[in-house]
């Protein structure tokens, strides 16, 4: 073989390497995010039931020495995440805003009355709780009304139950995906030399000395993979926690070692079995097989 054809024959195999790693990356990042999902969907959970909430409204004539105790009452029940007092002044003006004209001019006076936002825990933000609260709620003598939309909490909870769901079926079948993705990556790249396999068995040499290189460099393209992987993930988490900082999952380090954890296991089973069983494909044939 002349130099020039050793030359395009490395240049081949270093693309071949090189399109192996990106290919084990991309599906690893795949399956990362799929997992980090997994991991924190109770967090998406809670954070999107914790923003249904709903609107005490005040008598108009409370005094702030009652309405300072009914809201410390609130923020000291175990159903309330936090509360929020809504003067009347606040409320004409953030009105005002939304509807783009002065309508206290236009009637003479201010029709809104005072209210306080709650903001209730996902334990408690479903339909039968909120009920209950509300009749707590409106024992007190201040309060006039108590505003929620019963449709809203209703839809919230179900549709968060169907996600679950699906989201389960579909990262089983990612997982499904991802190994056959995997798997004949590392084929087409044991194929590509399956002469030398010949050649080695054909010299003595036995099924395990013929496997190692195969296996030892697999698991050395899984862990530049696996490293990318964790590049690209840690750029996932990042914008996360930027814009939904409420997940706070960059403090939760037990949640990002488990993902990472679990990638790095995966990863390597996956490439560790697909090699092997490849490359015992190919130690398997005749000689003449291998040209079909």
């Amino acid at each position: 073989m002349s130099r020039w054809e050793q030359k395009i024959s490395k240049r081949k195999l270093r693309s071949s390497y090189l399109t192996s790693i990106i290919s084990i990356s991309l599906v690893l990042f795949i399956i990362g995010i799929m997992g980090l999902l997994l991991l924190n969907g109770q967090k998406l959970s809670r954070h999107v039931k914790e923003n249904i909430g709903f609107t005490v409204i005040l008598e108009n004539t409370i005094r702030e020495v009652d309405m300072i105790r009914l809201q410390k009452n609130l923020d000291a029940s175990n159903y309330v995440k936090s509360t929020e007092y809504i003067t009347k002044e606040r409320a004409a003006k953030e009105l005002q805003e939304e509807l783009g004209e002065d309508f206290i001019n236009f009637l003479g006076y201010n029709p809104l009355m005072p209210s306080i936002e709650v903001r209730l825990f996902a334990e408690y933000a479903n339909l039968d709780s909120v009920k209950k609260i509300e009749q707590i709620i409106m024992s007190y003598p201040q309060v006039k009304e108590v505003s929620y939309q019963k449709s809203l909490v209703e839809i919230v909870n179900k549709n968060i139950k169907k996600i679950s769901l699906v989201l389960f079926a579909f990262s089983g079948l990612l997982l499904l995906i991802s190994l056959s993705l995997i798997n004949n990556t590392i084929r087409l790249s044991v194929y590509a030399r399956r002469f030398l396999i010949k050649t080695m068995q054909l010299v003595g040499a036995t099924h395990r000395f013929v496997r190692a290189p195969f296996i030892a460099k697999s698991i050395t393209h899984a862990l530049y993979s696996i490293f990318i992987t964790y590049i690209l993930l840690g750029g996932v988490i990042y914008l996360i926690e930027v814009q939904l900082p409420e997940l706070a999952i960059l403090n939760d380090i037990d949640t990002i070692a488990l993902l990472f954890g679990c990638v790095f296991i995966i990863g390597m089973a996956m490439v560790y079995v697909s090699t092997w069983f490849a490359v015992n494909k190919y130690l398997r044939l005749r000689s003449s097989d291998l040209y079909f």
